[in-house]
């Protein structure tokens, strides 16, 4: 069985075809600058040859088309016809309360991921127009909407309500939902494979350190608690969001700043994090190169970052009453070597240890903790689109 998976943004298309019986990726690539007569097109097909083609896209209907024309060209597609592809896996990103699984795509799901676009406005209005693009070029194909929201939407109501009047919660669906629920879904499933143990019976706390950053504690395979909230901009310092801070300095700062409630949300999330504090990158590659240079904000940035995903590890640590593995995913988990060891310095505690030559490792599935250490470290590649694949799958296999 052959998935496509899609992941529609404002101006992108990212896609992936995959194989289902051995999980190969056919061909992967994305549009870029959708929306313009000078939209740039990168395939890579079953030979592994990047091809680049520029096309018109102004919108994401003739983007689409072109991915269609890549996917199925002579030379370096993957298929015949689009006829040999079963279903179409689509990232949503925000499910509300309404969605608590992955579900085929009707006119009814339709309205329901509509009805809760308000609250990922820059998202899924564009992953819902992927939605109702493949339903005009590719009639007969099933489609499946795979949400972000949805592997929190097992959180207890104690770690998802804020302590707000309750009324909030009712008429304006004020909680925690928590996102990159399917990056933690996944490596959380491919550590407990890895460590040979029932999903059902392990405690993980899963790191998603991207440009974006989140952490769950997961609980016999569920999601028990998320360091993103209602939106993506709680918990974590990131690369360019602020992440938790006294709610009260909003109001201050749009007094003292003259500035109104939308200039202050896009500093929060465009303009803070590391680079807001450091003045330099929000790559934390640039901001450890400049530490070591002797830059005192950039060395201000690197503390606050590790110091604040060590306070989440801890408390999560508390919630879970102990913890099986801790992972590492997604640019920085699975890449920056240095971060990993300074993060899991305050485990040392527990007689969790680092050990320096197996933390070497980049981009690959990986234990990196001593043999003695009773908490298993790892270093595991996310892998988003191969779970949508999957999920679709089964959806269509019912």
């Amino acid at each position: 069985m052959k998935i496509l998976v899609l992941n529609n943004g404002s101006s992108s298309i990212k896609y992936q075809l995959y194989q289902m019986d051995d999980r190969v990726v056919l061909a992967k690539g994305v549009v870029e600058r959708v929306g313009t007569d000078s939209a740039l097109l990168k395939h890579q097909g079953p030979s592994g040859e990047a091809v680049l083609v520029n096309i018109e896209a102004r919108d994401h209907r003739q983007g689409l088309q072109a991915v269609i024309e890549q996917l199925t060209h002579p030379v370096h597609g993957a298929v015949n016809s689009m006829d040999e592809i079963a279903a179409i896996g689509h990232r949503v990103v925000h499910g509300g309360e309404k969605f608590q699984e992955s579900t085929l795509i009707t006119d009814e799901v339709i309205a329901g991921i509509e009805a809760v676009s308000h609250l990922a406005p820059l998202h899924n209005p564009h992953n819902l127009t992927g939605i109702m693009v493949c339903a005009e070029l590719m009639p007969d194909k099933p489609q499946a909407a795979v949400f972000d929201t949805v592997f929190h939407q097992t959180m207890p109501p104690h770690a998802y309500m804020y302590a707000l009047p309750y009324h909030y919660y009712e008429d304006h669906g004020i909680r925690k939902y928590g996102f990159h629920g399917t990056s933690h879904k996944y490596v959380a499933r491919r550590a407990a494979a890895l460590m040979g143990r029932p999903l059902e019976e392990t405690r993980i706390i899963t790191c998603h350190l991207g440009n974006g950053a989140s952490i769950a504690a997961v609980k016999n395979g569920q999601s028990i608690d998320t360091t993103m909230g209602f939106t993506p901009l709680e918990g974590l310092m990131m690369g360019t969001r602020c992440g938790d801070l006294d709610p009260a300095i909003i109001p201050f700062l749009m007094k003292q700043e003259g500035v109104g409630p939308t200039e202050l949300d896009r500093v929060m999330n465009n303009q803070s994090g590391l680079l807001g504090v450091s003045g330099i990158s929000n790559d934390l590659r640039d901001i450890e190169k400049a530490a070591q240079e002797g830059s005192p904000r950039a060395q201000l940035a690197l503390d606050m970052y590790v110091y604040r995903i060590q306070k989440y590890i801890g408390a999560y640590l508390m919630s879970l009453g102990g913890a099986d593995a801790i992972v590492f995913t997604a640019g920085a988990g699975e890449n920056q070597s240095s971060i990993r060891k300074k993060i899991c310095a305050g485990l040392a505690w527990l007689n969790v240890h680092i050990d320096d030559e197996h933390n070497q490792v980049r981009g690959a599935e990986h234990r990196i903790s001593t043999a003695g250490s009773p908490i298993e470290i790892w270093v595991i590649p996310t892998n988003e689109e191969l779970m949508i694949a999957e999920e679709t799958m089964n959806l269509v296999s019912e």
